[in-house]
C-alpha cells in the first residue's frame, strides 16, 4: 500500500492537480493522458519559452519549497512577458533526490499560489528521481500581428527599464555571506526577496506590446542582456548612468557607484529594458497611466558601424564613462556568480 501511496501518478494526483481554479476554457485536456491539448484562436500565435533550474547552480540547497516555486516559474513568466505574451500553460519536469512530502506540499502551495494568480494551468510533466532540479515549460499568446522581440530597435529609439535595477544581485551577494551572524536590516530584508521573488512584469509586457520596438527581460544584466537587443538589432546605445533607476536604501548603504556596478551586471532583476520610437512615446505613456509600475528612461539607440568598438557607451551628466567588462551568466564557466 505503501509503494503504491508513493508511485509516480500517485504524487502527481496528490500534489499536480491541486489549482483553486477551474480549468481554463482553452484547455481541452491535461494532466492523465500522454499529452495535453489546447485550443488556438485563429487570430493568435503561441510563444514559448523554456528554463530549468538547478541546486547549487540557480539556487541554494537551503531555499524554501515555496521560494524555489515561485521563482521557477517567475523567470518563465518574465521570459513571456518580455514577449507581450498572456501566460496561458505550463508543464513541470521536477528531478528529486528523495521523496519528501513535507517538502512536495510546500512546493505545491507555492507553484498553484503563482498559477492561479496568472490564470495559468499546468497542463503535464514528469517527475523522475535525481539531482534536485526544476524545468518548466511556458506556453503564451500573442495576437498574431503582435510581438515583442530582439531585433526591432532602430537608431533614435529611446532605451527604458522597469522597477529598480540591482537589488537582486544585492540579495544574492547578502545570502551568499555564509559567516554573516547579524539579522538582515530592512534594506537587506527588501534586497533578499527581490532575488527569491521577482516579480514577472506580464502586464506590463502585454501594455507596451503595440507601442515598443525591441523588449528583454534582465537576467544576466542590464548590460549583457541590452547588448542582445543591440546585436540582434544591429546598433549601437548610449547609456546615461546618473538616470539608472536604483534604490535610494541601496544607495545609501553601499555606495552610489557599488550600486551602479549591481544595476550593470549584477542579474536576477527580471526588469524589462525596452525600446521606443520617438512617436510611440506619447502613446506609450498613456497606455501605463493605470499599470502602477515605474519605468525610466535610461539611454538612447544610435547607430554602430565600428564592429570593434563596444556596442554600449556610458555616459554621466554628459561626460563619457568608462565601460565596464560585461560579466553576463555563462553556465560552462567555471565560475560565474
Amino acid at each position: 500500500m505503501e509503494q503504491q501511496q508513493n508511485s509516480e501518478f500517485n504524487l502527481i494526483r496528490q500534489y499536480f492537480n491541486a489549482s483553486a481554479r477551474a480549468p481554463r476554457k482553452d484547455v481541452s485536456l491535461a494532466i492523465g493522458d500522454d499529452c495535453a491539448i489546447t485550443e488556438i484562436k485563429a487570430n493568435q500565435r503561441l510563444a514559448i519559452t523554456t528554463d530549468t533550474l538547478v541546486e547549487g547552480i540557480h539556487f541554494f540547497p537551503d531555499i524554501s519549497p515555496a521560494d524555489l516555486a515561485y521563482k521557477s516559474l517567475a523567470v518563465n513568466l518574465s521570459d513571456l512577458a518580455a514577449m507581450g505574451a498572456e501566460p496561458a500553460w505550463v508543464s513541470l519536469a521536477l528531478t528529486l533526490p528523495k521523496l519528501d512530502h513535507d517538502w512536495l506540499a510546500q512546493f505545491s502551495a507555492g507553484f498553484f499560489e503563482v498559477l492561479d494568480h496568472y490564470n495559468v494551468d499546468l497542463i503535464g510533466g514528469d517527475t523522475t528521481r535525481g539531482p534536485l532540479s526544476v524545468t518548466i515549460t511556458a506556453h503564451g499568446l500573442l495576437p498574431r500581428d503582435k510581438a515583442l522581440c530582439r531585433h526591432g530597435a532602430q537608431k533614435g529609439d529611446w532605451i527604458y527599464v522597469t522597477g529598480c535595477l540591482g537589488e537582486s544581485a544585492v540579495g544574492l551577494s547578502l545570502l551568499k555571506a555564509q559567516d554573516r551572524q547579524a539579522p538582515f536590516s530592512t534594506w537587506e530584508q527588501h534586497a533578499v526577496a527581490r532575488h527569491l521573488r521577482p516579480t514577472p512584469r506580464v502586464l506590463f509586457g502585454q501594455t507596451i506590446a503595440p507601442y515598443a520596438s525591441a523588449a528583454i527581460d534582465i537576467s544576466d544584466g542590464l548590460l549583457a542582456d541590452l547588448s542582445h537587443i543591440l546585436q540582434r538589432s544591429q546598433v549601437g546605445a548610449t547609456l546615461n548612468l546618473e538616470q539608472l533607476p536604483l534604490n535610494d536604501d541601496l544607495v545609501k548603504a553601499i555606495g552610489r557607484e557599488r550600486a551602479e556596478s549591481y544595476a550593470l551586471n549584477g542579474g536576477e532583476d527580471y526588469e524589462l529594458c525596452f525600446t521606443v520610437s520617438d512617436n510611440q512615446c506619447v502613446k506609450l505613456e498613456r497606455a501605463l497611466t493605470h499599470i502602477g509600475v515605474p519605468y525610466t528612461c535610461i539611454g538612447q539607440v544610435r547607430n554602430h558601424s565600428d564592429q570593434n568598438k563596444p556596442r554600449i557607451r556610458l555616459k554621466r551628466d554628459g561626460e563619457k564613462m568608462a565601460l565596464p567588462a560585461i560579466q553576463g551568466f555563462d553556465h560552462f564557466q567555471e565560475e560565474n556568480r
